[in-house]
């Protein structure tokens, strides 16, 4: 396999053009090369520069999980820390989580950041939303999102091995004219939900109106815990 390391945008499209497979950290796709054989051309993003950004409001795909810190918002910095054993950490990128994986467990948080995606495909570079990112699949560059007034996040404890954990992320976030939005997203099994409600009205009419949506159809204790992550962050955002 010979493994591409490109450090511009330029070569980033001439070695996809040529057939080279995205990798991330690899820590995802090695056993599957091992099983089925590995692929002629590989690709790393570890030395472009646009992929490896990190700060309040963005976060580049070849950025490996360990290094994410208090520079980015909670919910980020929490949802990275629990990924996989210091080792995974240390070798698995955020571009590889969210995209070559089916746990994505960034995903989450990334929604409720209401994070836009900087893509790479053969017409050029482009901002997308995450939809259309894991629609599409084309080569990720970076995430970026406005900073929330508030975030949290939430995973259940898990067998390793096991099914997918629970996840709840959440986060606050005001505009221009200050009204405030409450982004909800959790990850039940392998499926992703998520509520999206204006914070312009007392704590029990917001629950009642993540209740409405989809998650409101998970079971009693995880629309508990739903409800006891959403009023932990409006009461931290009343705060800013």
């Amino acid at each position: 396999m010979l493994l591409h390391l490109p450090t511009s945008v330029s070569e980033v499209q001439q070695h996809a053009a040529e057939g080279a497979l995205p990798i991330g950290g690899a820590t995802l796709v090695w056993a599957t090369f091992q099983r089925d054989g590995f692929p002629e051309r590989a690709m790393s993003l570890r030395n472009l520069p646009e992929a490896n950004v990190l700060g309040p409001e963005t976060l580049g795909s070849a950025v490996v999980l360990h290094r994410i810190d208090d520079r980015v918002p909670e919910v980020l910095r929490r949802a990275a820390s629990t990924i996989g054993t210091g080792a995974v950490r240390r070798a698995a990128t955020v571009g590889g989580n969210i995209v070559g994986s089916t746990l994505r467990c960034l995903l989450p948080a990334a929604q409720v950041l209401n994070a836009r995606a900087t893509v790479l495909d053969a017409a050029g570079v482009y901002e997308t939303d995450l939809t259309e990112l894991l629609a599409k699949r084309p080569t990720l560059l970076s995430l970026t999102w406005q900073p929330p007034l508030a975030s949290g996040y939430f995973k259940e404890d898990a067998e390793p091995g096991g099914p997918p954990p629970f996840v709840i992320a959440t986060a606050v976030h005001a505009d221009s004219a200050g009204t405030r939005q409450l982004r909800v997203a959790v990850r039940d099994g392998y499926e992703f939900l998520t509520a999206n409600t204006a914070y312009d009205a007392g704590v029990e009419e917001v629950l009642q109106a993540v209740e409405g949506t989809d998650i409101g159809a998970l079971s009693a204790d995880a629309r508990d815990l739903v409800r006891h992550q959403i009023t932990d962050v409006l009461s931290r955002a009343a705060d800013q």
